[in-house]
């Protein structure tokens, strides 16, 4: 296998891996110059020294690789207790919080990962639901779009202020579909004004505001405005997103492992699309094969120079560098009480 060049900086597809430690196959498959990134999953975690050492031995096989997690709250956190601290879902997080809290818990959140080698979280959910879409519901921070962009806002500025960068999904909005796009492709038959004027919202909103560095775009087809899903889709990303609303930050393709990503064919065909339509990054998890098949399929590809260094603007800048240093810290201690007692009244 290629070994990775010096100075090119992430590749364009992340990977994951099995287990709580590194095989030889994974830090071979590491090397390969189009590897960029790495996302945990609860199977990776045992505890918080174990996460910490893992961390550190994968970036000593590629010190340039980005280290990512699906850490929200509620039922999508990949690392709970031994070292981490449990969170409730967003929708009844603010339901009792206030500003400053949701800017303590969003620090709190990316503090406790940044202290553990990890560079950013994939969160915040900028989805409008309640319990229309199977695989959004309580992710959301509320029904309302407008109320979404407003209670996300301060929860993002806490991730800033404890160094790590956001990444807002699933663009342009995963709420108004029943669906779950990890078994099956949602379409949505609404006008492309009626979704910027609703469910976009919350992105448009965030990339007004500054506050957004990244994007994750739904596998959803809008028939009504492109035929493919926007992960895939040139006019959502290129026309909308970076042109309409004027994103410059990071766009990382949903996981095209799932059923809502075959639209595009097998998984060349899909890095493929992914890439080409916009996607910086794209991902691939839970399926070796797949993974191996799209690193064969980049064979000989260069990846854009402006790309790569928006990918690099997503690694992590801990405001505090240790765990130890964490624990000590009177906002730690105080959002982290507070969460408890959260959760202990439920």
């Amino acid at each position: 296998m290629e070994q990775s060049p010096n100075g090119t900086g992430p590749g364009p597809v992340m990977i994951d891996i099995e287990g709580t430690e590194l095989t030889d196959r994974d830090r071979q498959i590491l090397q390969h110059p189009m590897v960029g990134g790495l996302i945990f999953f609860s199977r990776n975690f045992r505890d918080r020294d174990q996460l910490q050492a893992l961390a550190a031995e994968i970036r000593a096989v590629r010190p340039d690789i980005l280290l990512a997690v699906d850490q929200e709250g509620g039922r999508v956190q990949r690392f709970r207790e031994l070292g981490f601290t449990r969170i409730p879902s967003m929708q009844k997080l603010v339901q009792v919080a206030d500003e400053d809290q949701l800017r303590d818990v969003g620090w709190l959140l990316a503090a406790e990962l940044l202290t553990a080698g990890l560079d950013f979280s994939f969160a915040p959910v900028l989805d409008a639901d309640d319990a229309h879409c199977r695989i959004v519901g309580d992710r959301s921070f509320n029904p309302d779009p407008a109320l979404v962009a407003s209670k996300v806002r301060p929860f993002m500025a806490g991730m800033h202020e404890a160094g790590m960068a956001t990444t807002g999904k699933h663009f342009p909005g995963h709420g108004h579909v029943l669906e779950d796009s990890h078994e099956e492709l949602p379409e949505d038959e609404r006008s492309l004004d009626a979704v910027l004027a609703s469910d976009a919202l919350p992105f448009s909103e965030c990339i007004r505001c500054g506050e957004l560095d990244a994007v994750m775009p739904a596998h959803i087809r809008f028939v009504q405005v492109d035929q493919q899903p926007v992960g895939f889709s040139r006019f959502w990303l290129q026309e909308v997103l970076r042109g309409q609303l004027g994103f410059n930050g990071v766009i990382f393709s949903d996981d095209l492992s799932m059923e809502g990503a075959g639209a595009a064919g097998g998984y060349a065909a899909r890095i493929r699309a992914a890439l080409s339509a916009g996607c910086d990054m794209g991902i691939v998890c839970n399926n070796r094969a797949g993974a191996e098949e799209i690193l064969e399929a980049l064979h000989g590809y260069s990846p854009d120079a402006a790309s790569a260094a928006r990918l690099a603007r997503m690694r992590g800048r801990p405001a505090i560098d240790s765990w130890q240093a964490l624990q000590q810290s009177e906002r730690w201690q105080r959002t982290r009480k507070w969460l408890d007692s959260l959760l202990a009244a439920n």
